[in-house]
């Protein structure tokens, strides 16, 4: 634990207190998928005595990692106060319940941000600590813990990931020249916080126009992460080139709306995966595309793609937030972010809120979300 020393106060109250978990949950960004990022820190009269996070799929949880700290320093939690930015779980999953943890270490009060969205759990886990007279509290800097675990969230209630769309354009809005040239319209810095946005993904979505154009690696670059986000191309037709680097190293899903054995095969001999989801027009159906990724654990989808499969997904609804880098320059008549149909009527508009506006070095980065 290198944010504070076992015995520092660290907690006057039980926002301050969730604060200090919300900081070790953010531990976990890259690597708890498909399970939320979920921290924990144990005290007694104000003072740290442990602390933990969620571990990759199928290691402990942030309950059972903070408890375990506390044993190896031979520290008694008995008594003690937990602050976890999650409802403890109560059921059977890969590892055991926390709440039953919890139970056996014996502490006298658990503070939970949020409950658990997850109706395996859904106020189960804050439950089974009341029967044990344990005391309880949830709604402890709820807004915050849910934007942590956005796309977990939305994943247990809606079925389908959270969807990110990222764009880096002018300030008239432009992409790229007519010709497709775009590197670099923004600065360095707004390039390293897109790779950050891209770690913190499940997973990150182009179409095959921006293959064929760009041929990019769709990975993470410059950023510190223990795992490179499940890459995915809609590609209708099977158009792809098994020489593309999207491919590289295995593992894409490639998604597609007509068969093609012979096509289908050698992308299956480079690595890949084949999912074919047509729709009723012959393209790759985009709702049902989500449900799916959704139901393989898919929290958070990071769409990295051109403006026709851009306008593609934001008319079929697929898209929950915007994140785009603006940067103080003039393209004029050039490539744009989106290529939606001309409306008859503003009241026809995609309304959006702006949800936080930054600058990353001299340009801004905005996050909007769809209303």
């Amino acid at each position: 634990m290198n944010d504070t020393t076992v015995g520092t106060a660290v907690a006057a109250s039980d926002d301050a207190a969730m604060a200090q978990a919300l900081a070790w949950a953010a531990r976990g960004m890259y690597s708890t998928t498909p399970n939320p990022r979920v921290g924990c820190v144990i005290l007694r009269e104000g003072r740290l005595l442990a602390a933990g996070f969620t571990q990759p799929a199928g290691q402990a949880h942030a309950e059972v990692e903070a408890l375990r700290a506390a044993e190896r320093a031979g520290i008694d939690v008995r008594g003690a106060s937990v602050y976890v930015t999650l409802e403890p779980c109560s059921h059977h999953g890969r590892t055991p319940p926390c709440a039953d943890a919890l139970i056996a270490a014996g502490v006298a009060r658990v503070v939970a941000a949020i409950a658990d969205p997850n109706p395996l759990v859904a106020g189960r886990g804050l439950a089974r600590l009341q029967a044990a007279g344990i005391a309880t509290r949830c709604g402890v800097l709820e807004a915050a813990a849910r934007e942590m675990n956005i796309g977990f969230f939305s994943r247990m209630q809606r079925g389908r990931p959270w969807v990110r769309m990222k764009s880096a354009a002018s300030l008239d809005g432009k992409t790229a020249l007519h010709d497709g040239r775009s590197q670099w319209i923004t600065g360095a810095a707004a390039r390293a916080d897109g790779h950050a946005w891209r770690a913190r993904a499940c997973a990150i979505l182009t179409g095959i126009g921006t293959v064929v154009d760009d041929d990019p690696q769709l990975t993470v670059r410059g950023i510190d992460t223990p795992r490179q986000p499940q890459r995915i191309v809609v590609d209708s037709r099977l158009q792809i080139s098994p020489s593309a680097r999207v491919l590289a190293s295995g593992g894409t899903l490639i998604v597609a709306a007509v068969a093609d054995a012979e096509k289908e095969a050698v992308l299956r001999a480079a690595g890949c995966e084949i999912l074919l989801l047509p729709n009723p027009h012959g393209k790759v159906d985009l709702p049902l595309l989500m449900q799916e990724l959704g139901r393989r654990g898919i929290n958070e989808l990071h769409v990295e793609a051109g403006a026709k499969l851009n306008g593609s997904l934001i008319r079929e609804g697929c898209v929950d937030e915007l994140l785009l880098y603006v940067a103080p320059r003039l393209l004029g008549d050039a490539r744009g972010m989106f290529e939606l149909a001309p409306l008859a009527t503003l009241d026809e508009a995609h309304d959006l809120q702006f949800h936080e506006v930054r600058q990353i070095g001299a340009d801004l980065r905005i996050l909007a979300r769809f209303t």
